[in-house]
Formats: C-alpha cells, structure tokens, sequence
C-alpha cells in the first residue's frame, strides 16, 4: 500500500480535494503511476502556506510521521493563475530535507485550463510542459472531464 501526502496551492486552501481524491480512485492523472490494484491511503493533506510557501517546511515531516511513501504537490500549483513559480524549490526542498519523494501534479490538467495555458507565453517560459510532463500525456478526453 502506498501511502501518499498531497499538498495544494494556498489560493486553494479551503480546496476539499474532490478532483485529487477522484483522480487517485480512478487512476488517471499523476496517481497512473500506481497499479490499480494496489490500495492507496492518504496519510497527510495540507496546503503549502500561501506565498513563499511556509508550510513547506514542516507539513512532510507530519506526513513522514504518518509513514508518507510519496507527496504530490497538486495540479493546482500547475495550472492555477498564475502557476506557482516555486514548485521546482518545493520539490528539491522536500527530496533533499525529508528524503521523500515528490511527484509534480495530481488530478489530470482540466482540458479548458490546458487550452488557455498553452497560449500563455510565460507557461512557456516557466516550462511548464517540463515540470508536469506525466499530466501532458493524459488522454485529452479525460482531461475534458476534469473541467
């Protein structure tokens, strides 16, 4: 059983996680990474603190407390407006501090976000395609359904 801690954007900190928990039952999105049939629990939900992201520094360790295996830092620090610049600072923060791994994203890309987001010049910029490279290659029928 993976046991798994996601943490969201601050915008989004009264989020009650209903794409992220669909997204982990159905397998789609960052959580098809994980077999179907191996059971999944969440061990820690939070947010990251709001802007520059203080929770960062001590949410995991509850979550490693709470025998965490993975984070996912949620879609929304992707593709929210705008995308969080500091993603790429949360994900080495927390592998080289707490020794857990992080996986970018959870639910799959909503198709309308997508759509805005590749006409945006700094989405470019920020490389975002890189970042969140396993929601890109989600079926884009899947992606609709998440909008």
């Amino acid at each position: 059983m993976a046991k798994i801690g996601i943490i969201i954007c601050g915008r989004y900190q009264d989020c009650g996680g209903g794409k992220c928990f669909r997204a982990m039952r159905e397998r789609v999105g960052a959580f098809s990474r994980y077999p179907k049939d191996e059971p999944l629990e969440i061990v820690g939900y939070s947010y990251c603190g709001s802007c520059p992201g203080g929770n960062i520094e001590y949410v995991p360790e509850e979550m490693k407390n709470n025998g965490v295996d993975v984070i996912h830092l949620a879609t929304g620090l992707i593709v929210g407006y705008p995308p969080c610049p500091r993603i790429r600072h949360f994900k080495e923060f927390i592998e080289t501090h707490y020794d857990i791994p992080v996986v970018i994203g959870t639910h799959p890309i909503p198709l309308k976000y997508l759509n805005t987001h590749d006409q945006l010049t700094f989405w470019n910029k920020m490389n975002m395609k890189e970042i969140a490279g396993d929601l890109m290659g989600e079926n884009k029928d899947i992606m609709e359904a998440y909008n």
